[in-house]
This record gives structure tokens, C-alpha cells and sequence, in this order.
């Protein structure tokens, strides 16, 4: 693998008849969890497409792990996982059968293929069904088992397509807390998503695309900015509270028992914290906690965006 970029676009542009589908898009993304965020029709299934060979764009180039996807196309794709979005399992088949067979697609011999199906499937919490047919499978098995096929070969990179789509609230945080394990296996993830809460809880890099254009890339941690909205816990002292932060000029309103104080959010400077710290313990109040509140990446897609139109 190089120790160059794990992903490298530059100048990818693909247009249909009638429709530009990826518009002029170039950065790198370092290895890692990523998170493709963009509605229906924002290009996501395009770029993926693109990156396993199977479209090939109008203008630009693209390079997974040091390798230009155009001109090994085999090679880009012997280091890729791919769990795609729709149903594609046999379901007369079994889970292990489905996912040996894929292991031996990827070149590991049969009796290989088997021991690593096993080992994925265990891994995925389908160790106890491995053997059952997946037309009996539940939505989230049958998701568990896509994944497992796009973790047998071992690849570099899996691309993960919408995983959490038709999964119950519960399955959901399953299939995120499998996908926030693989970087401890050295496996990065490029998921393809909708929801913007999926990408912040388990993504460590975000690249956020509308309409075929690149809205933003960035670490997820610097998208997500401190508002001017505080969230003080006295317990029961709410509304001593809220009087004493107006003798101060703080406007605070009670909010689900707690108080929530607005303040200049300014970078760096904690001097308005302070100021709210130093009006609890005048009061002589008990002070449970005391934190501002984060941008959510909803919140920054929509805004980047608007900054594009």
C-alpha cells in the first residue's frame, strides 16, 4: 500500500446525458473512517462506481492506494470491499456459503475461505446462523452478512453503501459499532450515507457533496464549531438562576430542568464562561455541569451549501 493519500480525486467530472452526476471534484483523504454524505442523487453511487472500475469518468482521474483506478482497474479492486446498498444475497443459500465464496473470488484458496468465512461471520455476531438459508434472515442479518462478504477478501478499504438503511433503531447502533471497530483491524471505510448523525458518531473525516459538487472535506471534529448556546445544570435552582445571569445582562431561559444561557461564542476565550461560573457560585448554587453546545453537521451541510448557491 502507499504512503501517499488513501483516496486521491482530482478534477473527477462525470456527466450522463442531461446530467452532470460528479462536477469538477479533487481532494485526498487519509486513511480512516470516512463519511460520503449527500441526499439521493448527490453522486455518492457514482463515486462509487468510479472507484471499483465499473464507470469510468468523463474528465479527471482517480487513484486508490497509490494506484490509478483507469489504469489497474483489477488492482484497485483486489484492495476493495464493497457492501452495496441493495439486496444482492442468494437466498437459498447459506451465510457461510455465500461468504466462502466470496472469499475464494478474492483468491484464498477453499478450505481457507471456509476458516475466513467463519472468522468474519463470528465477527459480525452471525457466528450461531452461519449455516442457516438468508431467505430466513432478518433486514440486519442479512446486512451483517453483506458486510461479512465485503470483509472476507481483507481488503485495504471497504466501501460501505447506505449500511444502516431499513435498520431498526437498534440494529442501526449495532451496524455503527461494527463499522467503528474496523479501523482497529486497519480496515478504512468510505460510507455512503444519508445521515449526517451516522457519519458523526462513527466517521472520522467527512466529505459532504450536493448535486454532484464538493461542499466541504475536512476532519469531522473541525465541522463541528461551538455555538453561543450553554447548558447549565443546578438541579433544582433554575429559576435563581436565570435571575441572577439577568442582573449580569445573560439572557437564560429553562429548558428540560436545566437552564440554557446565551453567550458570544468567540474561539479561545472562556471569559463569558467564567462570568457564568462566578454568577452559580455567588448564588451559592451546586453546579452539575456546564458545557456549550456543538454544531451538529447538519447544521454545517446546510451552510456550506447555501455558501455554494
Amino acid at each position: 500500500m502507499s504512503n501517499g493519500p488513501l483516496l486521491r480525486l482530482n478534477g473527477l467530472t462525470k456527466r450522463y446525458p442531461g446530467v452532470t452526476a460528479l462536477d469538477d471534484i479533487t481532494l485526498e483523504l487519509p486513511a480512516g473512517r470516512i463519511g460520503l454524505v449527500g441526499a439521493n442523487g448527490a453522486g455518492k453511487s457514482t463515486l462509487f462506481r468510479i472507484l471499483l472500475g465499473l464507470s469510468h469518468p468523463t474528465e479527471g482521474h482517480v487513484e486508490v492506494c497509490g494506484i490509478d483506478v483507469a489504469r489497474d482497474p483489477i488492482g484497485v479492486r483486489s484492495r476493495l470491499g464493497y457492501m452495496p446498498e441493495h439486496d444482492c444475497l442468494a437466498l437459498d443459500q447459506t451465510a457461510a456459503d455465500v461468504v466462502a465464496t466470496f472469499g475464494e473470488l478474492s483468491g484464498l484458496p477453499a478450505r481457507a475461505a471456509r476458516q475466513r468465512a467463519s472468522d468474519i461471520l463470528d465477527l459480525v455476531g452471525l457466528d450461531e446462523a452461519r449455516f442457516r438459508p438468508i431467505g430466513g434472515f432478518s433486514t440486519g442479518m442479512r446486512q451483517r452478512t453483506k458486510l461479512a462478504q465485503a470483509l472476507v477478501g481483507d481488503p485495504v478499504l471497504v466501501l460501505l453503501d447506505e449500511p444502516t438503511a431499513g435498520l431498526d433503531p437498534i440494529g442501526r447502533e449495532e451496524m455503527l459499532l461494527l463499522v467503528d471497530r474496523l479501523g482497529s483491524f486497519g480496515i478504512s471505510v468510505l460510507m455512503a450515507t444519508h445521515l449526517l448523525d451516522d457519519v458523526q458518531q462513527v466517521c472520522d473525516h467527512v466529505v459532504m457533496i450536493d448535486a454532484g459538487r464538493l461542499v466541504v472535506s475536512g476532519a469531522t471534529d473541525s465541522l463541528l464549531e461551538r455555538t453561543g448556546l450553554v447548558t447549565i445544570d443546578v438541579g433544582r435552582h433554575t429559576d435563581e438562576l436565570v435571575a441572577g445571569l439577568a442582573q449580569v445582562g445573560v439572557v437564560a431561559v429553562v429548558v428540560d430542568g436545566m437552564v440554557e444561557a446565551t453567550v458570544e461564542a468567540t474561539v479561545g476565550d472562556d471569559t463569558r464562561m467564567d462570568l457564568l461560573r462566578d454568577v452559580v457560585a455567588g448564588l451559592g448554587l451546586p453546579l452539575f455541569r456546564l458545557s456549550t453546545r456543538l454544531t451538529s453537521l447538519d447544521e454545517a451541510f446546510v451552510r456550506r451549501s447555501e455558501e455554494l448557491t
